[in-house]
């Protein structure tokens, strides 16, 4: 029984790894670069921009959409002209860009900042191909913000990868002092509470939470609709959006990456609100 047990482990394992390989081997993205050059870099120079350390952990969630509308103008004009990331991420992470794209949309005051996008992710179990990368256009001391997403890097992973992944940020974080570093939780897969997802995602939280870090919580993100309602069983089509959006005005995408359109919507908000943190606002 214990072998079948095991073998049945072993499965889910793999497909899980498959699943990882053919979702998020670079699709979905703006990629613009490959090896080590630049690409068609259109980042902007603000290397004479230092942001503040955090003193305490700054984490973008579900409550954090409901602050968006707090955010000062003079703090908008500052995250526009003062930010520049680097974001390596695949097709679930280009998310967070099209929620971006989308509130721009709305209202120009919301002028995105400077992004160089690379087309890699964090993968699974381990993986640390996408630091050499990383390193490389950090040391052109042109980024002041750098993060890479998961695509379904966490479903499948353990406690060991996790913390490969949390010692490569920190690690990073004590070479580029003055690079503000963002985690990310991984996107929803429809297993519920007791699945490893929501393990592996708790052990990224609670790191940042203990250790002052700045965390985009994408599964907290997708796990809530707007009246706070909590969906335990939810997936990354985001499917809480299909019921919001019959009954509500929502605004519409040309396409959000393997979701609904509102989805990546109310994380182009929240990514605004963590960078407004960032840039030392406390809401009142």
């Amino acid at each position: 029984m214990t072998k079948i047990n095991r073998f049945k482990g072993l499965l889910i394992l793999i497909t899980a790894i498959l699943t990882i390989f053919v979702y998020c081997s670079g699709s979905g993205t703006t990629g613009t670069t490959g090896g080590d050059g630049d690409g068609d870099d259109t980042t902007g120079d603000t290397s004479g921009t230092i942001l503040d350390t955090p003193t305490a952990a700054l984490i973008a969630d579900h409550s954090s959409v409901e602050v968006f509308d707090d955010i000062p103008d003079s703090i908008i004009e500052q995250i526009s002209e003062n930010f520049d990331f680097y974001y390596g991420h695949t097709s679930h992470g280009s998310q967070i860009i099209t929620g971006l794209d989308m509130v721009e949309y709305e209202n120009s005051e919301y002028a995105m900042p400077a992004f160089f996008e690379r087309s890699d992710d964090l993968g699974t179990l381990g993986d640390t191909s996408w630091v050499s990368h990383l390193r490389y256009r950090l040391d052109l001391g042109v980024h002041n913000v750098a993060m890479m997403s998961w695509c379904g890097g966490v479903s499948g992973n353990n406690t060991a990868g996790i913390n490969v992944y949390l010692d490569k940020m920190t690690e990073l974080e004590e070479d580029y002092p003055d690079v503000r570093f963002i985690y990310m939780t991984g996107h929803l897969d429809g297993t519920g509470d007791e699945g490893n997802l929501r393990a592996m995602n708790e052990l990224i939280r609670s790191y940042c939470e203990a250790n002052d870090k700045i965390l985009f919580d994408f599964e907290d993100i997708e796990s809530y609709d707007p009246d706070g309602t909590y969906y335990a069983d939810g997936s990354d089509a985001c499917e809480w959006c299909v019921t919001w959006c019959a009954t509500h005005d929502c605004p519409t995408c040309g396409s959000c990456a393997h979701s609904h359109c509102y989805n990546c919507y109310v994380k182009g908000k929240a990514f605004w609100v963590l960078m407004a943190r960032m840039a030392g606002w406390e809401e009142e």
